[in-house]
């Protein structure tokens, strides 16, 4: 099975957008990947979901924060990586997929798509994802 780290822009397209960020997080849903996540990158959906412009609840933040846990396999990175020198809170994502020894790292991240991989973690866009696997 396919490994996979979600950046938070990709969650927050998914939730609100729908599109290809949606795709993704129906493929975890329906486990044709496996996602990994960290409380650090937890913590970040949560914040960036209550910020005043997506006017979630704090009631529907940890909703959709329950639903993204139960569809993840919790990791805690032993390290820290400073990678991503010009956005460093990406180092999150960066963190996660190296302990969960990920395949792919999801993201809509121009700091992070221009890594192209990082350890052999291919970076790449929510529609290479679902070109790879495929919908149906």
């Amino acid at each position: 099975m396919i490994k996979i780290v979600v950046d938070t822009n990709i969650f927050i397209s998914g939730i609100i957008f729908g599109g290809n960020p949606r795709k993704v997080i129906d493929l975890i849903i329906e486990g044709k990947v496996k996602l990994y996540i960290s409380s650090d990158i937890l913590l970040e959906i949560k914040e960036v979901l209550e910020r005043n412009k997506f006017g979630f609840s704090p009631t529907i933040t940890q909703q959709i924060i329950f639903e993204i846990e139960s569809i993840s396999e919790f990791i805690t990175p032993a390290n820290k990586n400073s990678t991503v020198i010009r956005d460093f809170d990406d180092n999150i994502i960066i963190d996660c997929a190296v302990e969960a020894n990920a395949d792919y790292i999801i993201t809509g991240d121009n700091d992070l798509l221009s890594l192209k991989e990082y350890n052999n973690i291919k970076i790449i866009k929510a529609s290479e994802l679902i070109n790879l696997i495929g919908t149906s």
